[in-house]
């Protein structure tokens, strides 16, 4: 993967480049699955944080919990979840323009000061699509989706995932660029496209 892919995985449709990666431990709570789902998309969510070098916690001293994933059937529910409006402004208007566009799945990030990631909300509706995919397939992308900040394009045309015998596992060039991402040397924020080439530089040791 050369820096120009890499640039486009972060390159949102209005043209920014944006690359954020968590600030904090991530501490992850799953609603409306039942618990041999709960415990594949939590260890789906501990394999990739442990991938990147970054840490998950029992707790967030400001939020609680910061990385909370619904699975529900229909995107009114979101409506009925109690305090869910306060956490995501806009809901309603949300809701509606979701719902109207078919769509299956939708996060919304929150950042801190430095404008690394604070938390996420994943919202997955289950339709036909999705209930055709395993539960360790959408788990594991979940968990790929909400490392990093990714572009609102990135992975349309091709998944983050590959197919091997017994299973799926990242792509090799995106579990690198995953853990070139987390580099502690690296800012944890990036709005310049020549940090592609940083993380370019970085993957050539990982792969």
């Amino acid at each position: 993967m050369d820096a120009s892919e890499i640039e486009t995985l972060f390159t949102r449709a209005d043209g920014q480049f944006l690359c954020a990666r968590w600030g904090r431990p991530i501490v992850p709570v799953v609603f409306g699955v039942e618990d041999a789902t709960l415990a594949t998309l939590k260890g789906a969510i501990e394999a990739v944080v442990s991938l990147a070098g970054h840490k998950m916690a029992e707790t967030d001293p400001e939020l609680g919990v910061n990385l909370m994933v619904f699975f529900f059937r229909d995107w009114q529910e979101l409506l009925e979840v109690p305090g869910l409006d306060r956490l995501v402004e806009g809901l309603g208007p949300l809701v509606a323009r979701l719902q109207a566009a078919g769509a299956n799945q939708y996060r919304v990030f929150r950042f801190d000061a430095a404008n690394a990631i604070k938390a996420a909300f994943v919202f997955i509706r289950m339709d036909a699509a999705l209930e055709a995919v395993s539960a360790e397939t959408l788990a594991l992308s979940q968990a790929v989706q909400v490392i990093l900040l990714w572009s609102d394009t990135a992975f349309t045309d091709r998944s983050a995932l590959a197919v091997v015998e017994g299973g799926v596992i990242l792509r090799p060039e995106i579990d690198a660029l995953i853990r070139a991402a987390y580099d502690p040397v690296l800012p944890a924020v990036a709005t310049d496209p020549s940090h592609a080439l940083r993380l370019s530089a970085r993957m050539g040791g990982l792969q």
